[in-house]
């Protein structure tokens, strides 16, 4: 009886410490999927929101943002975005970073399917990157999740490389911020590195703020800590003038560029921020980080290969008046109408760019 008993201790022992040994695998899987399915949602809101678009523009009857349609798109998008802070709290944030690929190659396939947007060549050859690019981020990334805690966040924010990545990126910010505002040097590489830098606070601040809460809902409270609440000010501020940024970027420059751009650098902060805060990349071998680097690399081409010379959305010009249109008329001439009329080329002009704008 004493021999059975010891060993059903011993039996159970050791599969709690499998257990134990088996979660780290799971959680990880599970911020994966979580990230995965937050991108998707990301672009199907984004199309449901564009469809809410293009109908209102033909319909031209009500704003557009009085549309259930457009609305459930909003609502979708936060959805997808509240996943991808969850995941966070789950996963390596040099991972969920440029697991953004997923959403542009969901929306371009979207685009595609439910919006009859032409097939391009460009579109097969960058989705078979990134698909590529995203197995080999998952393959070879760090396996291992490090619990978030209050303790964990003041050490790690007191760490001397991040003090001095924390010196860096902010006189590299003010430079660029100094050319941008007082120089008015407009380029747009300035504006998204602008972007990016905030972007990598965002990733550290939103990676803490998850941990923290992920901590606290396993039964471990961490909201009662203040560094819990500095992360959750930084994050809010970060995102708030990432936004704006990326707004002043998209009014300034074509969307096939600032797209790009912004994957490419924002991911490339996202792991930076990773590595040098959390240190996520302590004790992972040469070979895994090589493989890594080359899975963002055939990321950031296949997004660069769908977002480049996207199709823009066919309006109808509302500038002339086809003669084919007007009864007894058989030619084929663009003619405009008279001045006096309300649909002069100014303000047609005028409405076709606000328009644009509200789209």
């Amino acid at each position: 009886m004493a021999n059975s008993s010891s060993t059903h201790e011993f039996v159970t022992s050791a599969s709690q410490v499998s257990d134990i040994r088996e979660n780290p695998l799971r959680i990880y899987l599970l911020g994966i999927i979580v990230s995965i399915c937050g991108n998707v949602l990301i672009s199907i809101s984004l199309n449901i929101q564009k469809y809410a678009h293009v109908r209102q523009s033909q319909c031209g009857s009500k704003p557009y943002y009085t549309s259930v349609l457009w609305w459930s798109g909003v609502v979708l998008m936060g959805v997808g975005e509240l996943g991808n802070f969850a995941a966070y709290g789950f996963a390596p944030a040099s991972l969920i970073a440029p697991l953004g690929s997923v959403s542009v190659i969901a929306s371009a396939v979207i685009s595609v399917v439910f919006l009859k947007e032409t097939v391009r060549a460009s579109d097969i050859v960058g989705g078979t990157l990134a698909v590529t690019g995203t197995y080999l981020l998952v393959t070879f990334a760090p396996h291992t999740s490090t619990h978030i805690t209050a303790h964990l966040v003041q050490y790690y924010v007191i760490s001397w490389p991040f003090l001095l990545y924390l010196f860096i990126e902010v006189a590299l910010f003010c430079t660029l911020l100094y050319l941008y505002k007082r120089r008015n040097v407009k380029n747009i590489i300035i504006v998204m590195l602008l972007v990016a830098l905030l972007a990598s606070l965002t990733v550290i601040s939103v990676k803490a703020v998850s941990g923290m809460i992920t901590e606290s809902i396993k039964g471990h409270l961490q909201l009662t800590y203040p560094i819990f609440y500095v992360m959750l000010v930084i994050m809010i501020a970060s995102c708030a003038f990432q936004i704006k940024f990326l707004n002043q970027a998209m009014k300034m420059f074509d969307a096939t560029e600032v797209v790009p751009i912004n994957f490419v650098f924002f991911t490339a902060s996202a792991i930076i921020a990773g590595i040098v805060f959390y240190q996520e990349f302590e004790g992972l071998a040469l070979l895994n980080i090589f493989m890594f680097l080359f899975g963002c690399l055939l990321s950031f081409l296949g997004v660069f290969l769908i977002a480049r010379n996207r199709p823009k959305i066919k309006q109808q010009d509302r500038t002339f008046i086809a003669m084919d249109k007007i009864p007894g008329r058989q030619h084929t001439d663009r003619v405009q109408p008279g001045a006096k009329t309300t649909y002069g080329s100014l303000a047609a002009k005028l409405m076709c760019n606000r328009q644009t704008e509200d789209s």
